[in-house]
């Protein structure tokens, strides 16, 4: 009973969010394209010409935003390169490279390369988030996994002067996970975007310069 109760009430609030209804108007398959567009807005992170990995992009709520982004090419297209990779299927987007797999393995890897195709990236995003369990010190050690793969990926391909975001949660191990972005970033912010949701302790780091590029 209860927990219909909880399933009833978040499905209201989902209805009824803002974000939900501008996502349904503007065609983005999720509010959470609006997260990275106020982050962007604020730290100036997509521009034209860049090469953009996007990590965990399904359903492409992201890639749609960086998208629309670096288009506006006369007749059409886009001025730049975005890469999605996804364990998860997606819907196609127009101009986005989207790769199924898992980045940690080889022929994922390659195929990432194929398109990079010995440039360097400028961007690395990841909304990637564990399944959460409810244990503190275990969602804190799946997130930091997550985490460290990213700056791991971020490290092998992408350019020093290039910036890395990725989600995480404020509570169990956040600081830590703080500290080892200021190990490996020159700059590091801290962001919640006015989408995340209140009760929500989502927040995301942003790391920009490499402090010891490969």
């Amino acid at each position: 009973m209860a927990k219909n109760k909880l399933n009833k009430s978040w499905l209201h609030e989902h209805i009824n969010d803002p974000y939900v209804k501008l996502a349904q108007k503007e065609g983005y398959r999720a509010r959470a394209a609006y997260k990275l567009k106020e982050i962007d807005e604020a730290e100036k992170l997509i521009k034209p010409g860049q090469i953009i990995v996007d990590l965990g992009c399904a359903p492409g709520s992201w890639s749609q935003y960086i998208r629309n982004k670096l288009a506006g090419q006369a007749g059409g297209g886009i001025h730049g390169t975005i890469i999605g990779l996804d364990i998860l299927p997606m819907e196609p987007i127009a101009d986005v490279h989207f790769i199924q797999g898992d980045f940690r393995e080889q022929d994922v890897l390659e195929q990432l390369e194929q398109v990079v195709a010995g440039r360097k990236v400028d961007l690395v995003l990841s909304d990637m988030a564990p399944n959460l369990s409810g244990v503190a010190v275990t969602d804190a050690a799946r997130v930091e996994d997550i985490i460290d793969l990213a700056i791991e990926f971020a490290r092998a391909h992408m350019k020093p002067s290039g910036a890395l975001l990725v989600k995480c949660f404020n509570g169990t191990g956040y600081s830590q996970l703080v500290e080892k972005f200021k190990r490996e970033f020159k700059t590091v912010l801290s962001k919640k975007p006015k989408a995340s949701r209140d009760k929500s302790s989502e927040i995301f780091l942003l790391g920009k310069i490499l402090k010891n590029p490969a």
